[in-house]
């Protein structure tokens, strides 16, 4: 009996990790397919359309995927994703071909199901972004490197160096592998004779061979890669909500999960100190990822350090994962109950792998956007991997009117990226000095003259601008405005592109550049947003009977035309604006100088409530200007009682 009990166990393992691969692969392969592109992704398509071995934010390798994908079928989203899918996929049979000479055949199968049940890397390889090459050549080079100071095979020195040079073209933080070697080669006693090794050194040699590209760009471009990673990036002041980072990572990983990582850590701290080769190796690799970015965390961009950069440290401690959850369950039966050891044998992985789906899901709500606002209203869910088709239609459609195509501008580079990929237009320019900053990615936009430097220069005569408003706010959008009205001879709004009930907005406008060594200042007037408060009621205020609303509204330049006022998003009745509001004019006088009908700027209305059922309601203003654009304000809940 148990000489038949480890080979169906086995089986078990087997079959459970198969249908795991699969659920997760048949995952990916969906929402790859009906998941609109990513900003980062868009953008590395971009890149793909424009070789190069180094762009302002990454070498090529990322790039270079997603073009290979592209050139499978142009504008898919899933060719664009399908090397990434593959490299993704992979991860499971990299995590077993690691842990199988270190720990045998049971272990490794239970670490490979593991790397599922981690959401980040069950997750992984659904998007296009670098992530997933730099982890499955960061387990390659690890693979590798354990294997070639096992046997010293020269073969498997020179594919360590080869891996490790790959990883390097694929982005900074890929240092952090070779770093673990370093340190476990100076740290680990038993080791150090290997500095004597003139593999080792080869291996170094074939490595730096991927610095290259990096190297190259920077002292090209003046440093402005490595000073934004390094520099411009991170705020580099101590912010207390670093210190959050672990517990952010607990959530993320599953907090069973989390707390096993944590004993195996210490499991391995502890057999680090008794000279263990192995655990040692597991040790070093996982140590130098999670301690760099929990110690840099307070200090640096907390949105990236918090969420995927620590990723890589998690899978060497999965291969020491199925020892260390076993010696807890055993620890657990005899303490408090036997039933412990099952429900933690069972539910860490479980709760794992649902964690795993849950990404799957919360990625995969932005698919399904108009049915899901249905149960959850507006505001809630993510739109960035949504409505690009729509836009692009609708987009298409104003072309049409258009007996030679205009010049597309758009306000950020993503927007311009994602009209490119759906092949509306070959050529498209961005005036964006906001994201493309904050990503490091102005001076690539830049190289290829595709800022506002490349518009000029360029022969653009009658153009389209297009705002993505539902990412803006009044200021942001006030600035845009006015550096593309200095550029122009005239802008005026032509229409509004509205998704998902105005969850993602788009406004379109037409005009003229200005000529080349043109004397006037640009157009006027420019079409600016209008601007709108209202004064009462307040959030959350109760309404009995017959109940004011009033505020201020102002357009400069243009001009208010009428307001409505909405509730639960449907029309109640125009207000009555031209009031004269003195105080909004003398606050705002540089901006309302220029609207007509200053200082008559406040509107009212009396809601008669009891006209609407009780209980919550959403109350908005729906504000037409002089031009006919129409633009919503002032977005509150009040309560109708009777």
């Amino acid at each position: 009996m148990s000489g038949q009990a480890a080979p169906d166990n086995r089986i078990l393992q087997w079959r459970l990790l198969l249908a795991a691969v699969v659920i997760c692969l048949a995952a990916k392969l969906y929402l790859g397919s009906i998941l609109d592109l990513y900003s980062d992704e868009v953008f590395y398509w971009l890149a793909s359309t424009k070789p190069a071995i180094a762009y302002s934010d990454l070498p090529f390798m990322t790039s270079l995927l997603a073009g290979l994908g592209s050139n499978l079928s142009l504008s898919s989203t899933l060719a664009l994703r399908s090397f990434f899918i593959v490299l993704g996929s992979m991860i499971p049979l990299l995590v077993y071909w690691i842990a199988l000479p270190l720990t045998g055949k049971r272990s490794a199968l239970e670490s490979a199901l593991f790397s599922l049940c981690l959401p980040l890397g069950g997750f992984l390889g659904l998007l296009a972004v670098p992530d997933v090459p730099l982890v499955v050549l960061g387990l390659l080079s690890f693979g590798y490197f354990e294997r070639a100071i096992r046997t010293n095979k020269t073969d498997y020195w020179i594919l360590t160096g080869l891996f490790v040079a790959l990883g390097f073209c694929t982005h900074y933080r890929f240092v952090l592998y070779p770093a673990s070697a370093i340190l476990f080669l100076s740290l680990c006693r038993n080791q150090r004779y290997q500095w004597q090794n003139s593999k080792l050194w080869l291996a170094f040699a074939i490595a730096s061979v991927g610095l290259v590209p990096i190297i190259w760009f920077n002292l090209s471009h003046d440093l402005s890669s490595a000073n934004f990673y390094f520099v411009d990036r991170h705020p580099w002041q101590f912010q207390t909500s670093g210190l959050l980072h672990i517990f952010k990572q607990a959530g993320l990983v599953t907090p069973p999960l989390y707390a096993l990582f944590i004993f195996t850590l210490i499991n391995l701290f502890k057999k680090t100190r008794d000279g263990e080769a192995y655990a040692s190796l597991l040790f070093y690799f996982s140590i130098t990822h999670l301690l760099t970015y929990m110690l840099l965390a307070p200090w640096s961009d907390g949105n990236s350090t918090s969420i995927h950069w620590p990723l890589s440290g998690y899978f060497p401690l999965l291969i020491a994962l199925p020892h260390t959850l076993r010696q807890v369950a055993n620890s657990a039966s005899q303490k408090w109950h036997p039933r412990a050891k099952p429900i933690l044998l069972l539910g860490i992985p479980i709760l794992g792998f649902l964690g795993t789906l849950t990404a799957f899901i919360g990625i995969g709500s932005q698919a399904f956007q108009e049915p899901l606002q249905q149960l959850v209203g507006r505001n809630v869910l993510s739109n960035k991997m949504a409505g690009w088709k729509e836009f692009n239609m609708a987009l298409n459609d104003r072309l049409s009117r258009y007996q030679t195509e205009p010049t597309l501008i758009t306000d950020n580079y993503y927007t311009a990226a994602q009209i490119e990929f759906a092949g509306t237009s070959e050529d498209t320019y961005t005036v964006d000095e906001n994201k493309a900053v904050s990503d490091g990615r102005i001076t690539q936009l830049n190289l290829w003259q595709k800022d506002s430097e490349g518009l000029v220069e360029s022969d653009a005569s009658e153009i389209l601008f297009i705002t993505e408003d539902s990412t803006l706010n009044i200021e942001d959008k006030e600035k845009v405005l006015a550096k593309m009205c200095m550029l122009s001879e005239e802008l005026s709004w032509d229409s509004t592109i509205t998704l998902f009930q105005g969850d993602k907005r788009f406004s379109v406008y037409t005009g003229t550049m200005l000529s080349k060594g043109a004397s006037n200042s640009g157009a006027n007037p420019c079409p600016y947003p209008a601007r709108a408060w209202i004064d009462s009621p307040q959030q959350g205020d109760v309404l009995t009977g017959d109940a004011s609303i009033s505020g201020w509204a102002f357009n400069q330049s243009i001009g208010i035309k009428e307001i409505h006022l909405l509730v639960d998003n449907m029309r109640v009745g125009k207000t009555n604006y031209g009031q004269q509001r003195q105080d909004v004019a003398s606050i705002y006088s540089q901006k309302t100088d220029s609207d007509p009908n200053s200082p008559f700027l406040g509107f009212s209305y009396v809601l008669d409530s009891s006209r609407l059922p009780q209980g919550k309601h959403r109350l908005e203003l729906e504000i037409v200007n002089q031009s006919g654009e129409v633009s919503h304000y002032g977005n509150r809940e009040i309560i109708i009682a009777h």
